[in-house]
């Protein structure tokens, strides 16, 4: 679907700013980090009292008539200032640069919202920016072989260079791949963690997650301190997905936590790509399967530009470009000075040689580039239109 409607720039409030909430986003902070409240619960609470200072402010029969709020959740949402110590949590981010961002707020990733069950708070180290509305999420086992790891991270230092945005989980393996990939580029790339900001997992990764946070960001929807958990992970899948236009899966044996972020990709109306592995590999099973039942095979970089397609509002790229489909992100200065001048409706060659100031034959040349590029289509002989 073609877009017209241009991402706008959002400025990165300063973390120390980014900390002084007001008394809502500070209600929202409390319900949020309650414990034994999860994400669903906490939609349906939110969706039945509109805002957090009323659901905490609920009596106990009304907190009663929300679907899954019994007795025990009921009695720590009454009594929440026991179990949530805002004032430390604000402290914390402030000693440690970390934003928290709170749904709504134009530092907030759009993106995200998507998610019927978007986290009200989100911490960050590090910073969103315009750009990451083109990204790609490359996940994958943690028990990588070697040719797991040479495709993760040539795929992603392809993407980057590209001036693709990868998103991952700083997780062992294909993960920890995937970001070094676009680290190495010169690119940008997104880590979201199944713990706290303060409980980098694993351990070995602190540096890593270092070096993402000056080149991206690396963000959780739980308390800084809060220790990774098994069910945190899944969870978090559904962020990683819903930040990127495509997830890519590298390597993935079967019940693999890559296939969940892949099937919440897939409801969210994202693309689903998979690299195929050797047959007799393990690590490759679930991979394999994904294609089997429908996944995009890709081997490339260009395969992965061409899988994404149209996006439904066009991104300005850190060097100005305005683009519509990231295939265009591998554009050199003339076809992009050809597809400027072509309109999503027909439009005449005569006018896009006019238009764009080029010879005629490098026009038609180009047009031919375009074409095979599947960002536009002939109409006819004489009229072309954007894809």
């Amino acid at each position: 679907m073609d877009g017209s409607e241009s991402t706008t720039a959002h400025t990165p409030a300063p973390a120390t700013a980014a900390c002084q909430l007001d008394d809502e986003s500070l209600a929202t902070l409390r319900l949020s980090m309650l414990p034994g409240l999860g994400p669903r619960t906490l939609t349906a609470l939110t969706d039945q009292f509109g805002h957090a200072s009323a659901v905490l402010g609920a009596s106990e029969s009304q907190l009663a008539t929300v679907s899954g709020v019994g007795p025990k959740l009921i009695h720590t949402l009454r009594t929440a200032t026991h179990f949530v110590d805002t004032d430390a949590i604000l402290q914390w981010c402030r000693d440690h640069g970390c934003q928290v961002v709170v749904k709504g707020s134009p530092s907030y990733p759009q993106a995200v919202e998507d998610l019927y069950d978007a986290p009200p708070i989100l911490f960050a180290k590090g910073q969103f920016t315009i750009a990451d509305g083109i990204a790609v999420a490359i996940v994958g086992t943690r028990h990588a072989t070697a040719y797991g790891t040479r495709q993760a991270d040539r795929l992603a230092f392809g993407l980057a260079k590209a001036g693709v945005t990868i998103v991952s989980g700083l997780a062992r393996g294909i993960d920890a791949a995937a970001h070094n990939g676009a680290l190495s580029a010169g690119g940008r790339t997104i880590a979201v963690l199944g713990g706290g900001l303060g409980q980098i997992y694993p351990a070995e990764h602190t540096e890593l997650a270092a070096a993402v946070a000056a080149d991206g960001a690396v963000i959780s929807e739980y308390a800084p301190h809060a220790k990774p958990r098994g069910g945190m992970f899944p969870q978090r899948n559904r962020i990683i997905a819903a930040l990127s236009l495509a997830t890519l899966v590298i390597e993935a044996p079967d019940r693999s936590g890559s296939l969940i972020t892949a099937r919440q990709a897939g409801e969210l109306g994202r693309e689903v790509l998979a690299l195929p592995g050797p047959v007799t590999s393990r690590a490759s099973r679930g991979t394999n399967q994904l294609i089997r039942e429908g996944a995009t095979l890709v081997q490339t970089v260009d395969d992965v530009l061409e899988a994404l397609g149209p996006m439904s509002r066009s991104v300005t790229t850190d060097d100005g470009h305005e683009v519509r489909n990231p295939a265009e992100l591998k554009l050199n200065e003339v076809e992009r000075m050809v597809l400027a001048a072509i309109e999503p409706t027909a439009t005449l060659i005569d006018a896009v040689i006019r238009s764009s100031g080029l010879p005629a034959h490098q026009v038609m040349a180009t047009i031919s580039v375009l074409e095979m590029r599947r960002l536009i289509r002939r109409l006819s002989g004489q009229y072309v239109s954007r894809i």
